[in-house]
């Protein structure tokens, strides 16, 4: 729960920014919808399954049906978040080719909010992600769910982001501030381009607070 910082503090500045983030997200479907939306970071430990999982608390929060998928088949997470159950996931809907009543969803404790954990570490996570079969479950997920969330691996660690980004309708990078290097936040952008992926924006984890904004609606 410690991640979840849209539960354990939904007025900190923090949650506020996930908001703001559901926001406009929101905005930018205006002229091309968006019902699948790929999060991915540079490199690793830069706090994407963080941002995906209070991006989708918020998005749910705000009356939308969400599915977030643990689509990091390498180092998944979302289990550990919500406490869930990982022996039947992602990788299960996959190679069951489960249908829209056959997916191993679960509840969580935010009314609209289910997640598809990642299940069994496959020895194959890109291959698995670009098959037909992955194509028919975004259709599956999408027809129960006004938006689907998917947290991707990191796109300079492996080809799974780029791959899976193919077939979604837009893509959020994060990077962390402090960390993230300008040449390899270039160098993902340009791997995510070059599939013709929609960047619609970059989500910024880890930066400096500004108190000078903390103060607006205080007595």
């Amino acid at each position: 729960m410690s991640d979840l910082i849209t539960l354990k503090d939904p007025r900190s500045a923090a949650a506020e920014a996930f908001r703001v983030l559901r926001t406009n997200i929101q905005f930018s479907a205006l002229d091309q919808a968006i019902h699948t939306l790929l999060i991915t970071s540079v490199a690793a430990d830069e706090g994407k399954s963080a941002a995906a999982a209070n991006l989708a608390v918020t998005m749910a929060q705000g009356g939308s049906r969400v599915i977030l998928v643990d689509a990091d088949l390498r180092r998944p997470s979302q289990h550990t978040f919500w406490k869930l159950e990982n022996g039947r996931g992602l990788t299960t809907a996959i190679l069951e080719n489960a249908d829209a009543s056959t997916l191993p969803l679960q509840n969580t404790m935010v009314d609209g909010l289910r997640v598809l954990t990642s299940g069994a570490q496959p020895p194959n996570p890109a291959d698995l992600l670009v098959g037909k079969r992955m194509e028919a479950l975004i259709a599956a997920l999408k027809a129960q769910a006004d938006y689907v969330i998917f947290d991707a691996p990191p796109t300079l660690a492996a080809a799974d982001a780029p791959l899976l980004a193919t077939k979604l309708d837009a893509v959020l990078l994060v990077l962390q501030a402090g960390s993230t290097r300008r040449d390899h936040a270039q160098r993902a952008k340009e791997a995510l381009a070059r599939v013709n992926a929609r960047i619609i924006g970059v989500a910024l984890t880890n930066a400096p607070r500004d108190s000078s904004l903390s103060t607006y609606g205080k007595a």
